[in-house]
């Protein structure tokens, strides 16, 4: 009979455990998903070596706010629909009250020619509903000016911001015939399409002022 009580214990050959460990933790590094915040993109303008503080008018600023309860407000008025930022910047930015017959920008050209280069459907708008003198003179004046609060959430800022971009677009998508969809799928390695994307922005830069946050409420 065999005397188990004197034979040595068997011990587990613990030398591959770490390697074993290793390569499961490059294994859940390599294929888990961390989720970041993604930020917007936007195109800085170019440093500028003297800063020309020109006083603008009120009229040719809208003021847009989102205080630190997420509130909209506009020109001081609450707004309970953001869906509706597009069409006011769409009226703000078409108003022409008092086109310009100076030439400006890249383009050179002044309100009274883009006014001119509008199709029908869009100066028969402008005409009947718009040309308003407490409004901005014209797109060369025209400035959104967007304030938030240390305590605005994040996706409000994202939706007013979107519904900004959306005016612009639309804008741009009419004066050369296309939904604003179409406008910003169009390719600009395209010639073609590069000439309806430049015609759509001639003379009507986005003009978006990110004003500095306030610290508390507004």
């Amino acid at each position: 009979m065999i005397n188990r009580k004197n034979r040595p214990a068997q011990e587990v050959n613990a030398g591959s455990m770490a390697d074993i460990a290793f390569l499961l933790l490059i294994f859940f590094l390599v294929t888990t998903q961390i989720a970041t915040n993604k930020g917007i993109t936007m195109v800085l303008p170019p440093k500028l070596d003297k800063i020309d503080n020109v006083p603008l008018n009120e009229r040719n600023v809208l003021k847009i706010q989102i205080n630190s309860s997420d509130q909209l407000l506009v020109e001081n008025d609450p707004l309970d629909d953001i869906d509706e930022i597009s069409e006011i910047v769409y009226d703000f930015v078409l108003n022409f009250g008092n086109p310009d017959i100076k030439k400006k920008g890249k383009s050179k050209i002044s309100d009274q020619e883009l006014f001119a280069s509008l199709p029908v459907d869009m100066k028969n708008y402008i005409r009947r509903n718009l040309s308003l003198k407490t409004s901005s003179d014209g797109p060369s004046e025209a400035v959104v000016s967007l304030k938030t609060d240390r305590g605005s959430g994040y996706d409000v800022y994202i939706k007013v911001m979107d519904e900004i971009s959306a005016a612009y677009y639309k804008i741009y998508g009419q004066r050369v015939g296309l939904t604003s969809e179409e406008y910003r799928k169009l390719n600009r390695n395209d010639p073609r399409q590069k000439l309806l994307y430049d015609k759509g922005k001639l003379g009507i830069g986005r003009a978006i002022s990110l004003a500095e946050p306030t610290t508390n409420g507004g």
